[in-house]
């Protein structure tokens, strides 16, 4: 079956973007090899590590843990379920995307886990969810930016102050969506060529004020944590910044992570390291501890919650057998 040639154009950009990230990966580890002796030296040189791993380990379920409440909330117009329901939901759905493409993977977890039969309504919740997570990285990103152009001065040229511009023109019109949501949706109904897509996007605009704010609070509440997670990464390899420096270049690593596309991720992996190569670059962070950072990070916050939904990924197939 031959993809059409939207997907196909979709595809190899995909291919150009993640073949550009392990290209500017390797460039800058010709410029600087790895060197384990570093990375051991780091660890050597920090004081109580475990401190900073057990801090690390215990905050991933948590994480996921705020995942589970925004999706718990945001089902609450398609099925009633429970806490716990939604947290195995929120697990296949990590585990299938480490396979499956895009968000393919995490929507079709999330969706077969569930007992309703209103699978496309379902999937609109999936979409609500991903997209209130895009918010919250966009609106961080945007003042993680506005302070790395204060102390990065070469940075702070024409580029990126319009990048700046974008960024917040963009987290406004977030809010204006948001307040105009259920109108505009009604006005796309009524568009010939989008009703086909009425069933998907129908429930956005179903969600009370109060469900909102609730789902972005639990977006929220996730993001600091995620980035909470990513200080400790960075500190248990005894990379000591200012934390202002570090909080920022975490908002920008994670910006990047949430604009750029990924097949699944084990891209998405790659996506972090360059980035995290290129905001770090300015402070002399050697990229072997910096590297090593991201991939205890990823193993903690993405790899150990992929292990655990496999389990609930198996139980899916039983059901459909």
């Amino acid at each position: 079956m031959s993809l059409k040639p939207s997907k196909k154009i979709g595809f190899w950009v995909k291919i150009a973007v993640f073949a550009g990230l392990l290209t500017y990966i390797g460039h800058v580890l010709q410029q600087q090899r790895f060197d384990w002796s570093s990375v051991q030296r780091q660890l050597q040189a920090v004081q109580y590590p475990e401190r900073w791993a057990a801090a690390l380990i215990v905050l991933t379920p948590v994480n996921w843990g705020f995942e589970a409440v925004k999706w718990q909330i945001l089902l609450r117009r398609v099925e009633l379920t429970n806490f716990w329901d939604a947290y195995r939901g929120v697990l296949a759905g990590v585990s299938l995307g480490f396979a499956l493409p895009a968000q393919l993977g995490d929507t079709s977890g999330r969706v077969l886990s569930l007992r309703t039969n209103e699978r496309a309504r379902a999937i609109g919740a999936s979409l609500v969810s991903g997209g209130m997570q895009f918010y919250v990285a966009l609106v961080f990103g945007s003042l993680a930016w506005a302070h790395h152009l204060t102390i990065v001065s070469s940075r702070a040229n024409t580029a990126g102050r319009w990048l700046l511009v974008l960024l917040v023109g963009l987290s406004g019109l977030g809010v204006v969506f948001g307040l105009t949501r259920r109108p505009l949706l009604q006005w796309l109904e009524g568009r010939t060529i989008m009703r086909r897509f009425v069933t998907y996007w129908n429930v956005a605009s179903q969600y009370s004020d109060r469900e909102i704010v609730l789902a972005l609070g639990a977006a929220t509440l996730r993001y600091l944590v995620f980035s909470t997670q990513f200080y400790l990464a960075i500190r248990l390899l005894g990379i000591d910044l200012p934390t202002a420096v570090s909080v920022s270049g975490i908002g920008l690593v994670f910006l990047a992570k949430t604009l750029t596309p990924a097949f699944n991720l084990l891209s998405d992996l790659g996506v972090r390291e360059a980035a995290s190569l290129w905001v770090f670059a300015p402070f002399g962070v050697p990229a072997p501890v910096l590297l090593s950072a991201t991939l205890t990070l990823w193993v903690a916050n993405v790899l150990m919650p992929i292990l655990v939904g496999l389990i609930w990924v198996w139980k899916l197939k039983l059901t459909a057998e």
